[in-house]
């Protein structure tokens, strides 16, 4: 009977990790908003540690860069708030699982979780996501309230995971969300197809 006690630690530790995991991949719901008519461009993960990771295809982070730099002075000139999203692991089990898994790169006080050197300085307000869906902690939806923004563009990193959770939890509160195409990224193309797919069901625009 001795064997019993070290088993429930190990099961204790792996269904803590898996939780960890499922923590990662969620998207939040929240109060549905209505009758707000200002947009909002939010710019996500766009960091050093993750621009400069070599996953991403050069030339099409030159065309993302290019085309981001430009949603930013398009929504500077229209008075559009730019808010970028930058992600530090802080919940003990996601840290964990960023540490197995993601070679423990933006975790809370780590290098390179600073907004990337292309895009440093550039945004109105920046917060930090504690996930990948950037609505998780209610303070971007505090921050949208205060600006009265309904609409919003997204551009960032990675369009399979925060990007695509990240609009996918704006569907659900009710804000109309365009993704640029131009200025996202993907790791992995195929899956990038099917994710593509997922954000039209939800009636997110692919501009």
């Amino acid at each position: 009977m001795f064997w019993i006690l070290p088993c429930l630690v190990i099961l204790g530790a792996v269904l803590w990790i898996i939780d960890g995991i499922r923590k990662i991949g969620a998207v939040s719901t929240g109060a549905p908003i209505s009758g707000r008519a200002k947009q909002a461009l939010v710019l996500i993960d766009l960091q050093g540690v993750f621009w400069t990771s070599g996953v991403f295809d050069e030339t099409a982070k030159e065309t993302a860069r290019i085309r981001i730099l430009a949603e930013i002075d398009t929504a500077r000139s229209k008075g559009q708030a730019v808010i970028a999203v930058r992600q530090e692991w802080s919940i003990p089990a996601t840290k964990v699982v960023a540490k197995l898994l993601m070679k423990g790169q933006a975790i809370a006080g780590t290098q390179g979780a600073e907004i990337a050197a292309s895009f440093a300085d550039l945004a109105d307000i920046t917060l930090v996501k504690r996930v990948q869906d950037a609505f998780e902690t209610n303070e971007l939806d505090k921050i949208l309230a205060r600006l009265d923004v309904g609409h919003l563009r997204i551009v960032g990193l990675d369009l399979n995971y925060c990007v695509a959770k990240t609009a996918f939890a704006a569907r659900h509160r009710g804000y109309e969300v365009v993704v640029v195409r131009d200025g996202v990224l993907s790791a992995d193309a195929k899956l990038a197809e099917k994710t593509l797919l997922q954000l039209a069901d939800q009636q997110v625009v692919l501009d």
